[in-house]
């Protein structure tokens, strides 16, 4: 299966999901923080908290002591992990010159200056990269390894670059459809490709090697 194929599959399946939910660029730094080792829902909450006092901003939450921070964010866990790598993110942006700095970087440049930012490694950079700077890149997690596996797709064992720059190449420089395919997955890692898959309603059922399809 040809990864066009998979997102049209997945696109008849699931619709447009408008990934990601927010309104600036700098909340979706935030939420690609928060997201780590969580559920979106536990996100949201964090984020309303935020947002309730006005600190979903790079002003509002330098605003914030450590431990304010850390409080506001529980519902997304590791709590005052992610404040100490939201404080670094900040940090970044300010020696960066702003949001408005970051966004005139070349794409390689823009992810390598992300990368060096603590906490934040290569999926959380290239959710940042594709979503709040609407980049052609990837965003590989754990649903788009099980999902590929299953498939029997290219580099799907390969290293984390190996099969995002795979996925870049068979979708081109296509800012849309590298979002629709991370979104997609995530949804179809949710709904079907389980651990414990839902394999009797699933689109591309009949290119699975799972033995319950």
């Amino acid at each position: 299966m040809r990864i066009p194929d998979l997102l049209d599959a997945l696109r008849a399946e699931y619709g447009d999901l408008q990934w990601w939910p927010a309104d600036t660029a700098f909340e979706v730094m935030v939420g690609a923080v928060l997201t780590q080792n969580t559920s979106w829902s536990n996100v949201e909450k964090a984020l309303a908290n935020l947002r309730a006092i006005d600190a979903l901003s790079p002003e509002g939450l330098m605003r914030l002591d450590p431990e304010a921070l850390a409080e506001h964010i529980r519902p997304s866990g590791y709590f005052n992990v992610k404040a100490d790598r939201l404080r670094h993110l900040l940090a970044f942006l300010d020696q960066a010159g702003g949001i408005e700095r970051l966004a005139a970087m070349e794409t390689d440049a823009l992810r390598r200056a992300l990368l060096g930012v603590k906490g934040v490694g290569p999926e959380t950079a290239d959710d940042i990269v594709l979503y709040a700077f609407d980049r052609p890149v990837f965003v590989v997690d754990a649903y788009t390894r099980r999902l590929f596996e299953r498939l029997d797709l290219a580099h799907a064992r390969a290293s984390y670059d190996a099969l995002r720059q795979h996925v870049e190449a068979e979708l081109g420089p296509d800012v849309a459809a590298l979002n629709d395919l991370h979104a997609l997955i995530v949804e179809h890692g949710k709904e079907r490709c389980r651990p414990r898959p839902r394999c009797d309603t699933c689109p591309v059922r009949g290119y699975c090697t799972h033995p319950d399809a």
